[in-house]
């Protein structure tokens, strides 16, 4: 409730216990874990819920990339990433001085004692997204969205092959599940992958949704069912109250006692508001091509090792994914680099993919130096933070929204749910920047 003291206009009051700011899968499947606890929940963002990055993720549930977004090859590939417009990994070099800082800490977390604590903390996370995100889609009746068939990473060429052993040393050092598959066993799970690709890993405990779009849309009927409110309003600035917080919209002054910022890569500005803390936040733009046409192609999602993209296939056709862009908020989107996920594709099929009525998409994926989102309680818990989940926003959105609800507790009044195994929460607090 508002502070007596400081009476607030009938207008800006607002009817929940928390607001959280961002509607894509992190803000939607916490908002729902909230309002199961007791809590009246509004959600504030300037899009329709999952519009963002949500809406054109890969749909592939990476468990098994435990790794850091970068190693040390990025020091070799920083020439390529600025000169070449089409590369998989592009840094537009108009936004090479804002993003220098953000660089230089990515290769300072390459050092062995903070990229350990990297790998732990993605760990941590994956090896328990899973089953989270199966009790959250039993939980709406939505588990055959989930399918757990396992993802394979193939190769071309034969000089790749000890990078493929390398990797496959290290997921099994960090105990991810892994199979080396030869060509033959390519051709019997693929049969229309080409008779080329020299074999691969095989990842099994991994998977795909079906349809992200339509994965946000069941789960934001199910928070409405709990009673949570959806307001599309962006949020301005916000500052700390006596009794909460305070959020101006562009449709006016919005108060609770506790705010979420859950608003990926828009998150950081807020968070220094509500905070006084810096956060070292950048964003990945990420851009995917969907093929309409192309159903059935393929069992389960297939990356290739050199191409560095991968095609998961949904409901609504096969998506090529994966090609990632440094350039900022602001610049327009390169839809080329979309449209070059097709070519790319050619020579890995029979028969080329069918790209008639293809549609790109672009959009922001929230990353930090280490790789690690935040999920933290801050500022006597008036403060939730819930963001900088990369490429990984899918992956680790349910288990996300059980430690946010595990931090924020039950409304007064109101039974706990049940606490699943979850991890310690301090590689993620905000602290460890400083």
């Amino acid at each position: 409730m508002p502070d007596p003291s400081h009476p607030v206009p009938p207008e800006t009051e607002s009817n929940a216990d928390i607001v959280v700011v961002g509607a894509g899968l992190i803000g939607v499947t916490s908002a729902l874990a909230l309002a199961r606890q007791g809590h009246r929940v509004l959600v504030l963002d300037k899009q329709e819920p999952g519009r963002g990055a949500s809406y054109g993720n890969a749909g592939h549930m990476a468990t098994e990339q435990v790794f850091p977004i970068a190693d040390a090859s990025i020091l070799k590939s920083l020439p390529g990433m600025l000169v070449d417009p089409m590369g998989p990994l592009r840094l537009d070099w108009k936004y090479l001085p804002r993003a220098l800082p953000w660089l230089t800490r990515l290769v300072l977390n390459l050092r062995p004692e903070p990229f350990a604590r990297s790998v732990a903390g993605i760990r941590a996370l994956n090896e328990r997204s899973l089953a989270a995100w199966h009790r959250l889609l039993a939980s709406v009746d939505s588990a055959h969205l989930l399918r757990v068939d396992g993802s394979l990473l193939v190769y071309e060429k034969s000089e790749s092959r000890h990078k493929l052993e390398a990797l496959e040393a290290r997921m099994r050092e960090q105990q991810v599940p892994v199979e080396r598959w030869d060509q033959d066993a390519v051709q019997r799970a693929a049969p229309q992958l080409s008779d080329d690709l020299l074999g691969g890993l095989f990842f099994p405990a991994t998977g795909h949704v079906l349809d992200p779009w339509r994965v946000v849309n069941i789960l934001v009927d199910a928070a409405k069912q709990e009673g949570v409110q959806f307001e599309q309003a962006s949020v301005q600035s916000a500052r700390l109250t006596d009794s909460g917080v305070a959020l101006m919209t562009d449709a006016g002054e919005r108060r609770a006692s506790q705010v979420l910022l859950a608003c990926g890569a828009h998150s950081a500005e807020l968070t220094a508001q509500l905070t006084g803390k810096h956060v070292p936040l950048d964003t990945e733009r990420g851009y995917h091509l969907m093929l309409p046409r192309e159903h059935d192609r393929l069992p389960f999602a297939v990356t290739s090792l050199e191409r560095r993209f991968i095609m998961t296939p949904m409901e609504t056709g096969l998506r090529l994914a994966g090609t990632v862009e440094f350039a900022g908020l602001d610049a327009p989107p390169n839809m080329a680099r979309a449209w070059q996920l097709h070519r790319l594709s050619q020579g890995l099929f029979k028969t080329d993919l069918d790209a008639e009525t293809a549609t790109p998409w672009m959009g922001f994926r929230p990353s930090l130096p280490d790789s690690l989102p935040i999920i933290d309680r801050l500022e006597n818990g008036r403060v939730l933070l819930a963001f900088g989940h990369h490429h990984l926003g899918l992956t680790q959105s349910a288990i996300t929204a059980e430690l946010i609800a595990d931090l924020a507790g039950p409304a007064d009044g109101h039974a706990s749910v049940e606490r699943y195994d979850l991890p310690p929460l301090d590689p993620y607090r905000l602290s460890r920047f400083g």
